[in-house]
């Protein structure tokens, strides 16, 4: 992959928002490719002229194929809380993805069991008492449907390996440009129908909420003028 200048979306001391590409990895694996996570230490050495290590905290991720926003933490303190804040539920993590097909209710919860398959590097959906599983659990909206394709607005209640691209593809609507979960036909660069378009937290250091957004990425496959323009607002308490 081309390693291009990170988009920031936010930063302040203890945050580092950036609008990931689809392709790049987010920290370190087989291939060997530029991360995400290596970027954002290069970006801080280089602005702020720090010798040494620079700490980057990565309190969660997206896939590789996935485009959207990462929020990294510039102190240990940060990484802390947010980490927590990530593994309780506390952050609102909202989603679009463009499906195959029109699903048949506007808005809707999905609820299954999934077991992570590390050898194959994917999910798959499994009956609850199968070792290993866990629930996993989002709610959709439908925001426009044509052409045999619907454009959804996905919240994640849960945070399960690859949880949108197989729950979307077990109720028969896989995310478009996802072979790995039963697309029918690739996106240009090996990106999914998939962002992280929207994250809200509680600031780990101040009294603050803090909402930060990311616009469509790069060929989007979905005309229209939704999420043109990511944005940090800072909502009062």
């Amino acid at each position: 992959m081309t390693e291009a200048p990170l988009e920031i979306l936010y930063e302040d001391n203890h945050l580092l928002a950036v609008n990931k590409p689809a392709g790049l990895p987010c920290q370190p694996d087989a291939s060997g490719d530029p991360t995400l996570l290596e970027a954002a230490r290069v970006y801080l050495k280089e602005k702020y002229h720090k010798p040494g290590n620079v700490f980057v905290g990565l309190v969660h991720r997206l896939d590789r194929p996935v485009a959207g926003v990462v929020v990294l933490a510039r102190t240990s303190k940060a990484a802390a809380r947010l980490s927590a804040a990530f593994r309780e539920g506390r952050i609102e993590k909202i989603y679009r993805a463009v499906v195959a097909g029109r699903l048949e209710s506007d808005e809707g919860r999905l609820t299954h069991w999934l077991r992570k398959v590390s050898r194959r590097r994917r999910s798959e959906v499994t009956a609850p008492d199968v070792p290993g599983t866990r629930e996993a659990i989002l709610d959709y909206r439908v925001i426009a449907a044509a052409g045999g394709a619907s454009l959804l607005e996905v919240a994640l209640q849960t945070g399960r390996s690859h949880q949108i691209r197989v729950q979307l593809a077990a109720v028969g609507h896989p995310i478009l440009g996802d072979l790995k979960y039963g697309a029918g036909a690739a996106l240009p660069g090996g990106a999914i129908a998939l962002y992280a378009r929207r994250l809200r937290f509680d600031h780990p250091t101040r009294a603050e909420s803090v909402e930060i957004a990311a616009p469509n990425p790069p060929g989007w496959p979905w005309p229209g003028p939704e999420g043109r323009s990511g944005r940090f607002t800072s909502p009062s308490p």
